[in-house]
């Protein structure tokens, strides 16, 4: 395995997306370790937190990893009710204190300065994607850990399942689609999902396999065709980056923990914190953990 940072990009991901820019082309092409996989996760957040970035597909196996956000606390009730309203998209496993930068699911991590690569919002304008955010860190932000889809991954992979971003060493593409999310208080926004490519005799063990960890956004949404969804052209992800797939494979969409990211672009609350789309919280807890069956 091989991710990349392509952060060469002025996306609203980090890979060939076409979003709004932040002027962070300057910023080096990093790679993650071949290795990356059998890392431990407070070994990995130990990499993280010297610099070290790219997308997380594939890191730490058999480790949950989590999507971040964090808003102020007179923001966090709709937040919270947000997720409970859209919990596909926002399955929640860990909500902090007030001012908390650590989570119980990784003893002893900073959420601040853990992940590989932040992003920062202001009125829902995006303002920076650095490596650390201690700097604009507030002591009224509550800190939203929300279930990742590369935490499946293993599953699939345990079934047979290709999984086509990690064996290119990209990031998963992302998109934006025409689903609207259930509004909660302030909060309102489109539903973003995930795609990976599955060969046709593979995907009855992907639904199967993904539906056995609903805490980690479960089954796909949809399979076939992305104009379902109103998605227009795969190969121009709204986040991360394309990826090619064999012929025969069908296009498999999972709800996204970015979710929140773009409610937070419709919504525009005056702040707040998340990870950068792909670059991932890596936790001390067992993918088994959230499995049902």
């Amino acid at each position: 395995m091989n991710p990349v940072d392509t952060s060469t990009s002025t996306s609203t991901g980090t890979g060939t997306g076409t979003g709004t820019g932040t002027g962070t082309e300057d910023r080096p092409v990093v790679l993650v370790d071949d290795h990356a996989h059998a890392w431990r996760p407070e070994a990995a957040r130990a990499r993280f937190r010297e610099g070290l970035t790219g997308p997380t597909a594939g890191v730490a196996a058999g480790h949950t990893q989590v999507n971040l956000i964090s808003v102020p606390a007179d923001w966090a009730y709709d937040m919270l009710l947000f997720c409970q309203r859209n919990p596909k998209p926002c399955p929640v496993l860990d909500v902090t204190d007030a001012g908390s930068w650590t989570t119980v699911l990784a003893e002893g991590a900073d959420l601040r300065t853990d992940l590989p690569r932040y992003r920062v919002w202001r009125d829902g304008e995006l303002v920076d994607e650095p490596t650390d955010v201690r700097a604009h860190w507030r002591d009224d932000l509550v800190s939203f850990l929300i279930g990742c889809s590369f935490t499946f991954e293993w599953a699939l992979s345990e079934a047979g399942v290709p999984i086509r971003h990690v064996e290119q060493g990209v990031n998963v593409p992302m998109y934006v689609t025409s689903r609207q999310c259930r509004p909660a208080g302030r909060l309102h926004g489109p539903l973003v999902v995930s795609m990976r490519p599955v060969p046709p005799r593979h995907l009855a063990a992907a639904i199967r396999e993904s539906s056995l960890l609903p805490a980690v956004h479960g089954s796909p949404v949809h399979c076939g065709e992305p104009s379902g969804l109103g998605i227009d052209d795969l190969g121009r992800p709204d986040f991360g980056d394309p990826v090619d797939a064999e012929p025969d494979d069908i296009p498999v969409f999972w709800a996204c923990g970015v979710t929140p990211q773009a409610a937070v672009m419709a919504s525009r609350p005056p702040f707040a914190l998340t990870h950068a789309p792909g670059q991932m919280f890596l936790t001390d807890a067992r993918d088994e953990q959230y499995r049902v069956a």
